[in-house]
């Protein structure tokens, strides 16, 4: 409590509190982050992680300069998210905004596909393919290379500043500030065409949102990657907190079996006293690779996420010394207590594909089916139609009442298409624009939509004072197939207002 002379906070301090004099005594509220520095493994788990970074950090920079044909009044690039006329593009798909549930959909695929991946084989996405992690991974080899593996780097954290130790800090940041900048730079490339956004970027022309757009992501990239680091998955994450519900004894895990390590002992200990000492000799390796800085050995974490990197260490130095691999394993729960009883693990397609596992997936393909059949099935002619609701009608002077709509025509095709507008359930019924004369109302019109175009008209029903008794009819928007094609058409029923509605 403030004012209280038996409670003094002490910052940068380790945890555990230095005691006083007499009553008085200090407690740490704060311990000041110690540095991760992992050591340089090889092993299955190393490549595998490297190769999904390179794959991951491939798509991201380079998915904005694939080209996709299609047609002369639609945007060439094959992935790109057109805010100015409100288009999605992904390839051969083009979403516009009243189709947004496509994008609720495949978002929703993507929080069930984390359900899944980390039910089967835990925190997977946490260990390989997390930008933070990503582009962590990639720093921490920039590391590596200015200074040095793990002891070089605690060593030179640990020094005074030099001219030496200023030249490597400058030459590290300015690689991290490179990789974030190039960062940044990529994600502008998402919303305009990448190549005429880039020479507009150098050369000064182009809008200020894009420096600002980028100046975000660079700093971000630049903070959480090159300094933060395991700080993000730890403290600021939720989705480690999350995954707890999701995992139970059948998940696969890092796991360290510690009825076959403990209790632990030096090598030398071992072979002095045989059969007392467990086959982990406390190297401490696993937790010299860990890029979170934990020790596996004391079980499952919130640090934890699950590259398996601790797994290649062991590995090596069981290897080494003459034991069985294996002691920090990729398993289950289950598995390492049905090991240890002397049984045989289970299968990896079993560990994987249980009732739990089954129900996520199942779910997940109903969805993306769903959004297929949705995708194929739609019509790519569509319209919208809005009556007036001031006046509702108006009387003319020979007796016959007129309504007034907004209609909107809109072609998602990349071509210009031909459209027939024309009433439905309306007897006597005919309809014209504000561009014609009413004595050219007729039961249907003909317009040219452009390609990839809303078109937005003023149209006029009209129907005899006798025969307006009719209330409920519908616009028909039909358009001529082409070669190989299903005719498209689109109906929106609404209401006609005439005389006697109040009544």
């Amino acid at each position: 409590m403030p004012g209280d002379p038996k409670l003094k906070l002490v910052h940068n301090r380790p945890a555990a509190a230095a005691k006083g004099k007499g009553d008085t005594h200090e407690t740490a509220l704060y311990a000041r982050r110690e540095p991760v520095c992992p050591s340089k493994i090889d092993g299955r788990f190393r490549r595998f992680k490297w190769a999904v970074m390179v794959l991951c950090l491939a798509v991201y920079w380079g998915t904005p300069w694939l080209r996709w044909d299609r047609g002369p009044w639609a945007p060439n690039q094959a992935v790109l998210v057109d805010l100015a006329h409100r288009r999605f593009y992904m390839f051969g798909i083009e979403i516009w905004p009243h189709e947004f549930y496509f994008v609720a959909g495949l978002l929703i695929m993507a929080g069930i596909g984390l359900f899944l991946v980390t039910s089967a084989v835990g925190r997977a996405w946490c260990g390989y393919a997390c930008p933070q992690t990503v582009w962590t991974d990639l720093f921490q080899h920039v590391d590596r290379f200015i200074d040095g593996d793990r002891n070089a780097q605690l060593a030179l954290d640990r020094a005074p500043w030099s001219l030496h130790k200023l030249v490597k800090r400058l030459s590290k940041w300015a690689i991290f500030l490179a990789i974030s900048f190039a960062t940044g730079g990529a994600w502008i490339f998402y919303f305009a065409d990448a190549p005429t956004l880039q020479r507009e970027f150098w050369t000064g022309h182009a809008p200020a949102i894009a420096y600002a757009t980028v100046a975000v992501p660079t700093f971000t990239t630049f903070w959480l990657g090159g300094f933060m680091r395991e700080q993000v998955c730890v403290y600021m994450c939720p989705w480690p907190r999350i995954q707890s519900a999701m995992l139970d004894e059948k998940s696969l895990i890092v796991t360290y079996k510690d009825w076959r390590g403990e209790p632990r002992g030096s090598l030398k200990q071992a072979q002095r006293l045989p059969g007392a000492i467990g086959d982990c000799i406390d190297c401490k390796q696993c937790v010299a690779v860990c890029p979170t800085g934990i020790d596996i050995r004391e079980g499952a974490q919130i640090g934890c996420i699950t590259c398996g990197l601790c797994i290649d260490a062991c590995d090596r130095v069981m290897g080494q010394v003459g034991r069985a691999r294996g002691l920090i394993d990729y398993c289950t729960l289950d598995d390492a207590e049905h090991e240890r009883r002397g049984g045989a693990p289970k299968s990896l397609v079993r560990a994987i594909f249980r009732p739990r596992t089954l129900v996520y997936l199942g779910l997940w393909s109903a969805i993306g089916l769903g959004l297929l059949f949705m995708l194929g099935q739609r019509s790519r002619l569509d319209l919208s139609v809005a009556r007036d609701r001031n006046p509702e009608f108006v009387q003319l002077s020979s007796g016959a009442v007129r309504n007034g709509f907004t209609i909107k025509l809109r072609n998602m095709e990349d071509r210009p298409r031909r459209v027939v507008l024309a009433l439905n359930d309306l007897p006597q019924g005919a309809i014209y624009t504000d561009e014609m004369d009413a004595a050219l109302a007729r039961p249907s019109l003909t317009f040219t939509v452009p390609a990839d175009t809303t078109q937005r008209l003023r149209v006029y029903a009209v129907v005899p004072g006798d025969a307006a008794r009719e209330r409920r009819f519908a616009f028909r928007l039909a358009a001529a197939a082409g070669v190989g094609e299903r005719p498209a058409q689109d109906i929106v029923t609404t209401e006609f207002a005439a005389p006697g509605d109040a009544d």
